[in-house]
């Protein structure tokens, strides 16, 4: 009996899903179909992406289904247009002997006028982005008053990328007795909104621990100096010559920069980013799919909803501005059990950043050396006599040319034409590492660690003011300039927030800056400091005082509170 039939499932679904390779029922499938085919109690589902949540919630959906009748019953939310058509691709194989189930997609970058006609015609389930279900909802051309099930699938990841306010109109046009289920890898905040306010007492399955990277995931990384960080990517990938990577960075400018350095340097590398037109992203995404490309460096925004096999690195040019997005990142390689590899790239000040990515993953991330020239040589040269030994021969079309090469090479013995063929391929490797410098920062060194242009967990400084306050990083750094009467180099890594932020502080005026926001006020309310690690969720030990003063004219008020 396969696995999937225990439960009761239509024979239809099973024989598609046993076309399918599906054989094993992955933990989350295995925990959540029992429940969500009883139709009648909200869900929330917890487990890294890769690990089969389209089938534990789209095969007893499919069953709970009334093929009979023409009207929407589910709703699927997805945060980007490539998880949108791979979720409907996956439901209409699952129902490959159950033609009557009809399933729409609907997205941005696509005819919208096409996606009407195919919702008029009927449609069982609807799979949708955020923005292109509002567009429709507005011009009241799809009713979504009847549906049954709502599914947010990726809901963390809809949060981040700012859906929040389309996901709340959008619940809002929905009847108020439907079952929601939502599917997400990490559980932030935003979720705990959307769950209190449009869910009923929901069944709450976590497979794994929350907020952590799936077990078969190796976590490396090297430390180096700034202006080296290129140079270290070039060899992180010259030592895998059989990579297969998402190499992230935070900006579009730094994507593109870093994609276009790598095409000049001889990389098979291409960008993927909000700048290019769909038609750009959808020709990159294909031909990283074809595996046509070995590196594509992508933006988080991009990246999301990127579902593409065999991904054997994921390469943090930076480490991601949200914790939380180091998981999401991660969650792109070792899908379906398989194994894979987050390497991140950082120099000294971001030692404390990993410190807070271990607790927050519950994983200690392996500390490991930039390889040497000569390391790098050796995978190089081992990686082409495998090449050598893989090639498939082409008899038919080679054979009329033997003769001639073999007159050619004849004076040639059989050692000294192997040193050869291996020389024309690998010299220029040898060439380029041949004085290659150690790029790797000795920690056993007191400056690289404590030094007083380090920077670990002890120095970055919590103060709960943030975007809603007006703060941006430029306005923020201007203010701690004008409270501390510091230089600007006191402050480095600035993390805005919602209603608090995070900033790096040099380690030796930590407490400078700490004496400098006694008694202020912002506006009004009391600003708290804190300089312990996850100082967002400790109470200070201690409230000062109040101090009004005048600066440039204008009347401000500041509050502090200080541990």
């Amino acid at each position: 009996m396969n696995k999937f039939e225990k439960f009761g499932i239509k024979e239809e679904l099973v024989r598609a899903i046993k076309e399918l390779g599906f054989e094993k029922l992955t933990p989350i499938q295995e925990q959540s179909i029992p429940i969500l085919k009883g139709g009648n109690r909200d869900f929330i589902g917890l487990a890294q992406t890769g690990t089969g949540k389209t089938a534990a919630f789209g095969l007893p959906l499919i069953e709970l289904l009334d093929i009979d009748s023409k009207i929407i019953q589910a709703l699927i939310l997805a945060p980007t247009r490539e998880l949108c058509v791979q979720i409907s691709n996956d439901l209409e194989n699952y129902c490959k002997y159950l033609p009557g189930v009809k399933i729409v997609a609907v997205y941005g970058g696509a005819s919208i006028e096409t996606q009407i006609s195919r919702i008029k015609k009927g449609v069982h389930i609807v799979v949708a982005t955020p923005g292109r279900l509002t567009d429709l909802i507005r011009r009241k051309k799809i009713d979504i008053s009847t549906i049954k099930y709502v599914i947010l699938d990726e809901a963390d990841e809809m949060l981040n990328m700012g859906f929040q306010e389309d996901i709340d109109s959008i619940l809002e046009c929905t009847p108020a007795h439907k079952q929601t289920w939502l599917f997400a890898a990490t559980m932030p905040d935003a979720i705990h909104n959307i769950t209190g306010k449009y869910m009923h007492n929901p069944f709450e399955l976590t497979v794994g621990k929350k907020n952590t990277t799936a077990e078969n995931i190796e976590h490396i990384y090297y430390v180096v100096h700034e202006h080296n960080r290129y140079t270290a990517l070039k060899r992180i990938i010259d030592v895998n010559p059989d990579i297969f990577a998402i190499v992230f960075c935070r900006t579009k400018a730094e994507t593109q920069d870093i994609a276009e350095k790598l095409i000049k340097d001889g990389y098979n590398a291409d960008s993927l980013h909000g700048d290019l037109s769909q038609a750009q992203r959808d020709k990159v995404m294909q031909h990283y799919r074809d595996k046509n490309l070995q590196l594509l460096v992508a933006t988080d925004v991009a990246a999301r909803g990127i579902d593409v096999n065999d991904i054997s690195h994921i390469i943090n040019y930076q480490l991601p501005d949200e914790i939380e997005l180091y998981t999401h990142r991660s969650g792109r390689t070792a899908r379906a059990g398989k194994s894979g590899t987050t390497i991140s790239i950082i120099n000294t000040k971001d030692i404390g950043r990993i410190r807070q990515i271990e607790k927050q993953i519950n994983r200690k991330l392996i500390y490991a050396k930039v390889p040497e020239g000569v390391e790098v040589c050796e995978q190089q040269l081992l990686a082409l006599i495998k090449k050598i030994q893989k090639v498939e021969i082409n008899q038919q079309g080679i054979s009329k040319y033997l003769p001639a090469i073999f007159e050619e090479l004849k004076d040639i013995d059989k050692t000294e034409l192997i040193k050869r063929m291996v020389s024309l391929e690998f010299n220029r490797f040898l060439e380029y590492y041949r004085n290659a410098e150690d790029l790797n920062i000795d920690f056993s060194k007191k400056d690289h660690v404590r030094g007083k242009d380090s920077y670990n967990t002890g120095s970055s400084m919590f103060i709960n003011l943030g975007n809603m306050d007006g703060f941006d990083n430029g306005r923020m750094l201007k203010y701690l300039i004008e409270t501390t009467n510091l230089p600007a180099d006191t402050f480095k890594r600035i993390n805005i927030k919602g209603v608090y932020s995070f900033i790096d502080v040099k380690e030796t005026q930590i407490q400078d800056v700490l004496n400098s926001f006694k008694n202020e006020v912002y506006k009004g309310r009391k600003v708290r400091v804190d300089n312990s690690e996850g100082g967002r969720n400790k109470k200070s030990s201690s409230t000062i005082g109040k101090k009004e003063f005048e600066k440039k004219g204008r009347k401000k008020k500041y509050y502090v509170s200080a541990s």
